[in-house]
């Protein structure tokens, strides 16, 4: 069976580009493991990458994309409580290969789940004006590579 495209609302676009770049750091990790690049290496992109984009794009789904369905919506409470986790797994310095390898793996099955499912669900459910307003907060920027240590390579 082969699976349609998904039809992403233009105002949400950016929010799935964010998505694409994300799914990369993880591709990134998965290479870095691989290549038995040192861990701290790849800590350091990685936490670049947080800073830089993980939580400014989680502040933004947080505040303006997750509030069309509720808080007390379970697919909000999902949501919210994968990023809880990764924010810590980003923040852990105790046991670095292991952050990173569940960063890795968690990382890309909240991604994927914020595309197939809870976007979707916002998509249907959201007025024009409300998606309106993420695509005004969040303009779609260039993303800005960290090429200092290109580990991955």
């Amino acid at each position: 069976m082969e699976k349609k495209p998904i039809k992403r609302d233009k105002n949400i676009q950016p929010l799935s580009r964010d998505h694409h770049h994300t799914l990369l750091l993880c591709w990134k990790i998965r290479k870095g493991f691989s290549k038995g690049v040192a861990p701290n290496r790849m800590k350091t992109y990685s936490d670049w990458f947080f800073e830089s984009h993980v939580l400014p794009h989680f502040k933004i789904e947080e505040k303006y994309l997750f509030p069309v369905l509720g808080e007390d919506h379970d697919m909000i409470k999902r949501a919210l409580a994968e990023h809880r986790r990764l924010e810590r797994l980003f923040k852990d310095e105790k046991d670095i290969v292991r952050s990173l390898s569940l960063i890795e793996e968690e990382l890309e099955l909240h991604v994927r789940y914020e595309e197939r499912e809870l976007f979707n669900e916002i998509q249907k459910q959201a007025r024009p004006e409300q998606l309106e307003v993420i695509l005004e907060v969040h303009k779609d920027e260039r993303f800005q590579e960290n090429t200092s240590d290109e580990f991955w390579k």
